[in-house]
């Protein structure tokens, strides 16, 4: 599924895709890190000789610290996405605020992804005096226990396009349709000359 393109015109300081990248795409994984599925992220990625960005629930990094040292020592990205897996929707701004920065007691980064996309004007403001706020242009679905992974590889083969940013997810909700939907997805994208690449700060623009 694609981001619709009013919601990118609406928030032009967040990141949605990288633009002027010519062969690249950006897989991104949410809500990890967890025993067995993020392992299992990592080791496929290593196949296929990809990088990546993970967006880190602070309590899981507390409660697994290896597989998040792990994460950075494979050479991939992280970034924060809130302690406790927060909607931005239904927190107020000082609680919401609190939880992002419990998180980064955990995860070093100066990247943020709110959770299920869902986030105030008023938190905008504030968190991209401290963050890059990103989003995404492609996500997988594969949380969505309706859709087979056959479904959500098809959806991600069908709307990436050089400089997608593309959600999956490492978590227990979505590992049956994510193990068989992201080495699909991979194979794909490789046997045509891209390459998967971990988000740089330097590379998302600010306004």
């Amino acid at each position: 599924m694609q981001a619709p393109l009013l919601l990118q015109k609406l928030f032009p300081s967040i990141t949605w895709r990288i633009p002027d990248s010519k062969n690249s795409l950006y897989l991104t994984f949410d809500d990890g890190p967890i025993p067995v599925v993020t392992p299992w992220v990592l080791e496929t990625l290593d196949k296929y000789n990809a990088k990546a960005t993970f967006f880190c629930i602070g309590q899981n990094v507390k409660r697994y610290p290896e597989i998040y040292r792990e994460i950075i020592s494979r050479g991939h990205q992280t970034g924060n996405h809130t302690h406790r897996h927060l909607n931005g929707w239904n927190v107020k701004n000082k609680n919401y605020f609190a939880d992002v920065s419990e998180c980064s007691n955990y995860v070093h980064s100066t990247l943020f992804r709110p959770p299920y996309g869902k986030i105030k004007p008023s938190q905008i403001r504030e968190l991209k005096k401290n963050y890059q706020l990103v989003m995404w242009d492609v996500l997988s679905q594969d949380y969505d226990e309706k859709r087979t992974a056959g479904q959500c590889s098809a959806s991600v083969i069908r709307e990436s396009k050089p400089g997608s940013i593309i959600v999956f997810h490492d978590s227990i909700k979505a590992e049956s349709r994510l193990r068989g939907s992201l080495p699909t997805v991979l194979e794909h994208f490789i046997k045509k000359g891209f390459e998967f690449t971990r988000l740089e700060s330097s590379r998302l623009h600010t306004r």
